[in-house]
């Protein structure tokens, strides 16, 4: 009897794994095989950096189709801080104040809406390590995991792009700017203000496109 090449199986057998030990079955969806040529970009705005101890306060998140952003199938959600308070020194960064969070939705039913939406999609973002850890710290209390769809680094897709671009003996010496607005403007892609979840989300999902087109050219 055939059980297929290795790596199906192995691929098979983690996810029925996973599944055994999710905590709520009905999320099982995650695992599901994604939509072909389908990817969700997203971001969270938080209360700071450390993801042990700061929240989540916006979540913005858009879906890609091939070539196509859908910003018509679009998640802008705020969320309500549960254990730290806003200080001066974030809201400069995101522009939202306490009254503008007071009333958004609780951690675990923002990250609820965030999973129906992404479905089985790879996520794609800038940073997306952070982004993805603070989603975690809510979810692992609700399913025992974190998300386990694949993920896209959109600074690191540029990295190979300009590392492949340098000269053979450049390749060890020269530093290639990661910073976000480096990375736009050098693609020739538009700039909006940062630091607005789903602004960052659409222009994460502009530079994927964007490598992507050049990689295959």
């Amino acid at each position: 009897m055939s059980i297929g090449p290795p790596s199906h199986w192995a691929a098979s057998l983690k996810r029925e794994w996973m599944l055994y030990h999710l905590g709520d079955p009905r999320f099982a969806f995650m695992w599901d095989a994604p939509p072909e040529d389908e990817w969700v970009s997203f971001d969270c705005e938080t209360t700071g950096l450390n993801t042990k101890t700061d929240d989540i306060i916006s979540i913005g998140a858009v879906r890609i189709r091939g070539n196509r952003i859908m910003t018509t199938e679009r998640l802008e959600l705020l969320v309500r801080p549960e254990k730290k308070r806003l200080s001066a020194d974030s809201v400069k960064v995101h522009r939202l104040r306490e009254q503008d969070v007071a009333q958004g939705l609780s951690a675990d039913e923002a990250v609820m809406q965030l999973m129906h939406f992404i479905g089985s999609r790879p996520l794609v973002g800038y940073f997306l390590e952070f982004d993805v850890a603070m989603v975690n710290r809510v979810l692992f209390p609700i399913l025992g995991m974190g998300l386990p769809q694949p993920k896209i680094e959109v600074s690191a897709l540029y990295y190979d792009y300009k590392f492949q671009q340098l000269p053979q003996h450049a390749r060890d010496s020269r530093a290639i700017d990661l910073h976000f607005d480096n990375i736009l403007k050098d693609l020739n892609l538009p700039v909006w203000p940062a630091h607005d979840a789903l602004n960052d989300a659409i222009m994460a999902a502009l530079a994927f496109l964007k490598l992507r087109q050049l990689k295959a050219g």
